[in-house]
């Protein structure tokens, strides 16, 4: 009987635990088995990446495009046998599984156009005082979680671009149809790329839930709130609903999208927030939609903050008086855009440094005042000695001792 195994920093790798029976679709009968992922392995197959990505992230368009190119010829060489492995294991007759196979090196064939699809670009003067430009940089090591229908088409529609554009690619494919995952591992690695940039973990929900959560996780030492900001909203419900599966305490931060939700998703987004972020006219709308009062919210939240312009936020919680924050002086008024953005994220920075909810609101304001002063939401630049200048005669000397020990601007 066939043994599949994982495919960690460059070769097959035995699991150490579970596994699960892989059934030959023909006969119902068992046809092999297949390894099962704990969170440790699929943790060193994420570090075989991390560890591989650099060097891969730093080879030129040309030698990357180089690997495509031969990894397309291989692919195309061992059609026949990847389409094989797929009519054994998925059930589709061969001539299907190879409709599978071209449809996948499709994707590999555009990707090896790396060079000319990475170019950035620039336009002068698109509004005034502005000017745009891109960079297509790699974002680092990503995953791909697939499905058992197409255990071909479906990688190879996430990885030939990942990969090309300078990623490192960790699959997670179906338990049911794994073998194709190994052949094109192993084809990768006859294609010239280097060890631990292309990586396979089977598994089952064990991994799923390790891939998603353990990065970010290690990262951060670990994740104490998440923050569900304006998305889309069926991503919006489904990162709360992850969120409350994980026991993992979350912010919602609805904003412009509560004109398009109805009544129900929003209480399904609101329902159990640690925190709740909306402006005045936002909270009068969360009201408005969802039917409940102001007391009947706060039963549901932990904190509720609603930021009130050049007033300044009134922080809320359940059976305590309001908090009411004043505003940090203006020096002036050039750009609304970000403001909000800015005032959560010195709001959430505050309170990531165990400050009080009074700091984290005066630390919001600041923010969000200095944002305010300038064009363009993200252009500006923070200093630490002004910034605690202008905290200590918004807020007094006092709070901003208390808030200097954290305030390491990049910017003087």
């Amino acid at each position: 009987m066939k043994n599949v195994t994982h495919w960690i920093g460059g070769g097959p790798v035995e699991g150490s635990g579970r596994t699960s029976e892989i059934f030959d679709p023909a006969t119902g009968e068992v046809a092999g088995r297949v390894h099962l992922a704990s969170a440790d392995e699929v943790d060193a197959a994420v570090a075989a990446a991390v560890a591989a990505w650099p060097a891969w992230r730093d080879a030129s368009l040309v030698r990357r495009s180089q690997v495509l190119f031969r990894f397309r010829e291989l692919m195309y060489a061992n059609r026949d046998e990847l389409a094989r492995l797929i009519s054994a294991e998925h059930g589709k007759v061969h001539s299907d599984a190879l409709g599978e196979v071209a449809r996948g090196l499709e994707v590999v064939e555009f990707a090896c156009g790396i060079p000319h699809l990475l170019k950035g670009g620039f336009s002068e003067g698109v509004s005034t005082r502005v000017d745009s430009y891109s960079i297509r940089q790699p974002l680092g090591v990503v995953a791909g979680i697939t499905p058992f229908n197409f255990p071909a088409m479906v990688p190879m529609w996430m990885f030939p671009i990942a990969i090309a554009a300078g990623n490192a690619f960790v699959l997670k494919p179906s338990e049911k149809d794994p073998s194709a995952s190994l052949l094109m591992a192993a084809l990768w690695k006859e294609a010239g790329l280097p060890d631990g940039v292309f990586g396979v973990v089977q598994g089952d929900k064990v991994a799923v839930d390790r891939l998603l959560d353990g990065p970010v996780a290690q990262r951060v030492g670990g994740l104490d709130l998440v923050l569900i900001s304006p998305n889309d909203p069926e991503a919006m419900l489904r990162h709360t609903a992850e969120a409350r599966q994980r026991d993992i305490p979350f912010a919602a931060d609805p904003s412009q999208q509560l004109a398009r939700m109805p009544g129900e998703q929003i209480r399904e987004l609101v329902d159990g927030a640690a925190y709740l972020f909306g402006n005045d006219y936002e909270k009068g709308m969360i009201e408005q939609k969802t039917g409940w009062s102001d007391e009947e919210i706060l039963d549901r939240v932990g904190v509720r903050v609603t930021t009130l312009g050049p007033k300044g936020v009134v922080i809320d919680r359940k059976g305590e008086p309001s908090l009411h924050v004043p505003p940090a002086p203006e020096r002036g008024k050039a750009d609304p855009t970000g403001v909000g953005d800015a005032f959560r994220s010195g709001f959430l920075s505050a309170l990531a440094w165990g400050l009080s909810l009074e700091r984290c609101g005066q630390v919001g304001n600041l923010t969000a005042t200095h944002v305010l002063e300038q064009v363009g939401g993200q252009e500006y630049e923070l200093g630490q000695k002004v910034f605690l200048e202008r905290f200590a005669d918004a807020y007094g000397a006092d709070a901003a001792a208390e808030v200097a020990p954290f305030v390491k601007c990049h910017h003087a």
